[in-house]
């Protein structure tokens, strides 16, 4: 069974009106600027903001692994003795500790999803499944989801970065509303780089896509030292245009480090230090060259 890591409610930047976003665990994928890295792997993880530790030792005399010492003043967690078993979040006096990755059979999961159903018809909203990347996830449980969902007339929306078996986008077509596709950089040196795969797979089952008719918004987070200049979004256009992609929206993400904090908690460094997002005019002209080669429907955010 796939792991959720959260249930965002009242989300009006993953689709059309307000939506609750699914997050589902694991990504193929490692974006240098990933926002999300509590969705990067499989598995359960231990978050702990160990800056603001006490080193009371109650986690330490809690632990039934005995995974977590204290190292100057701080309770440290050995992440490969961990278990995950949770029992230190219940013994820490201050609350800094979570665990990422939670249980739902499918049917718990539309229960809660359908809590908001109100806001999707008053919105044309509806749940869009993000993560990580959701269609790497369990295809069984994924596609039984999506078909709840379809069969009680809940809009659905698939957030992701290409980079799966084409065979899963296929499975979920009937049922699936509109899918946000990510397209970071064509160049390759810099797509192996940035995000640590190729980007063939990616482009070939966006072209795919495109032919089996699906509702495709083109979404690219925009970092100047990747792809943030008008020669770089000139060919990213210049692709869309040679393979017909009907791209129903185009949104220009700025790049943010909004998550830099998740990093430390993780026990990881955070490798976007030195990126930076276009300002406000760079931006502005980038939607510009869209709208001018007929993508009208071109928006900074969302």
């Amino acid at each position: 069974m796939p792991l959720v890591t959260s249930i965002q409610k009242y989300s009006i930047h993953d689709g059309d009106g307000i939506r609750t976003t699914v997050f589902f665990k694991g990504c193929p994928l490692s974006c240098v600027w990933c926002h999300n890295p509590e969705t990067q792997r499989y598995t359960r993880e231990v978050l702990q903001d160990g800056e603001r530790c006490s080193g009371c030792q109650s986690c330490v005399e809690a632990c039934p692994e005995h995974a977590i010492h204290v190292k100057d003043g701080k309770a440290v967690t050995d992440r490969e003795q961990c278990v995950k078993c949770g029992t230190c979040l219940d013994h820490c006096v201050q609350n800094l500790r979570e665990i990422a990755g939670e249980e739902y059979t499918v049917d718990e999961l539309v229960r809660q999803v359908k809590k908001d159903e109100m806001f999707y018809e008053e919105s044309g909203g509806g749940v869009t499944l993000s993560g990580g990347e959701v269609m790497t996830s369990d295809m069984d449980y994924v596609e039984e989801l999506v078909k709840k969902l379809h069969r009680q007339g809940i809009s659905v929306t698939i957030d992701t970065c290409g980079y799966a078996p084409y065979e899963n986008f296929r499975r979920l077509l009937p049922y699936v509303d509109t899918f946000l596709y990510d397209i970071k950089t064509l160049d390759q040196e810099k797509h192996k780089k940035y995000i640590g795969v190729e980007n063939g797979k990616i482009l070939k089952n966006l072209e795919q896509l495109n032919r089996d008719g699906a509702r495709i918004y083109i979404r690219i987070p925009v970092v100047r030292e990747v792809n943030g200049s008008e020669e770089e979004m000139g060919k990213i256009i210049r692709y869309l245009d040679e393979k017909k992609i009907h791209a129903a929206q185009v949104n220009l993400l700025p790049y943010h480090n909004t998550g830099k904090g998740k990093y430390g908690k993780l026990g990881q460094d955070y490798e976007g230090e030195n990126l930076h997002a276009p300002d406000r005019e760079e931006m502005e002209a980038f939607a510009a060259l869209f709208r001018e080669a007929g993508y009208q429907n071109t928006k900074i955010g969302g």
